[in-house]
């Protein structure tokens, strides 16, 4: 059994004191300690602390520093909490397209259109408990009017989660099928399965709140090596397990999904708020800025 007893807020303030932090404001120190766990702040420290000694601050180090850098993941992660769910939503879209075009209303329910692993049933199987939770008018209508178990394609789509959508297009049996809703994007069939797959990782870091901006990731994406050419240089493949890359791919997927839309632009503007000696801890390289992908953000949507 751990002994150790909780601390106070004024207590946790005198710790951070006692390990060289400078501290302001008091009073707006111990408000933020009420309201934000003391253990989620301190995953912050490590840039601002001695690198033998993380319980050390760097000399002039802040209490506003450690809260400036928390508030700045938190701005990071609703964007790319936002990106995320444009993606989601556009791959909802083409995929129901795509396969109910080719096979019906009820494709997604055929298990001949789909490869026996994981197997079909239990992708069925979430769903039908997704759609038994959800709220949707649209359910209960099929269920009434067509008396029908599941609604057509177009609205199932609307009810599953994301983690599902990855799964029921990783299970499509047809490369065809799946090369017309990865086309969509400029992606390989593997590609777009990997990037679904490391959103849906990203979205659920986002949705917990967790740490993103540094988090070394355990789910990765596979970065495109031959297609859209324009992409490949802007890539930092010896950082594959940082958020830089991600990035990358998320105002690909933007600039496809919503060309006119200025995600991009306040993404980096945001990143340019960061201490530039954090940067690489986010996987950028010492050019990013330089890149192309980066300048065309700049010159088409950064100016007025």
């Amino acid at each position: 059994m751990l002994n150790k007893p909780p601390k106070t807020y004024q207590e946790q303030l005198e710790i951070l004191k006692s390990r060289g932090m400078g501290v302001k404001d008091e009073g707006k120190a111990l408000h933020i300690l009420a309201h934000h766990n003391y253990y989620r702040l301190s995953a912050y420290r490590f840039p601002l602390a001695e690198k033998s000694n993380p319980d050390q601050y760097l000399p002039g180090v802040t209490f506003e520093d450690l809260w400036a850098l928390y508030c700045f993941d938190r701005g990071l992660r609703k964007l790319v909490s936002e990106a995320c769910k444009r993606v989601e939503i556009s791959v909802r879209a083409r995929w129901a397209y795509v396969l109910g075009h080719g096979y019906g209303p009820q494709a997604y329910e055929n298990p001949a259109n789909f490869r026996l692993y994981p197997p079909h049933d239990k992708l069925l199987s979430v769903l039908d408990e997704e759609l038994n939770r959800s709220d949707e008018v649209f359910v209960t209508h099929y269920q009434r009017k067509y008396s029908m178990t599941r609604p057509p394609i177009w609205a199932a789509c609307e009810v599953m989660s994301f983690g599902l959508l990855s799964r029921f297009y990783t299970n499509i049996r047809r490369d065809k099928d799946k090369k017309r809703i990865a086309e969509t994007y400029q992606l390989s069939v593997d590609g777009l399965k990997s990037l679904l797959e490391h959103t849906v990782y990203l979205r659920n870091l986002c949705a917990h709140h967790s740490r993103l901006w540094n988090r070394r990731f355990t789910v990765t994406v596979a970065l495109p090596t031959s297609r859209p050419i324009t992409l490949i240089p802007n890539f930092h493949p010896d950082q594959d397990r940082r958020l830089y890359n991600s990035l990358v791919l998320l105002i690909h997927m933007i600039n496809i999904i919503e060309p006119d839309s200025h995600w991009p632009l306040r993404l980096l503007r945001h990143i340019e708020r960061l201490d530039p000696h954090l940067t690489p801890s986010m996987g950028f390289p010492a050019d990013w800025q330089s890149r192309p992908l980066w300048q065309k953000i700049l010159n088409e949507k950064g100016n007025p």
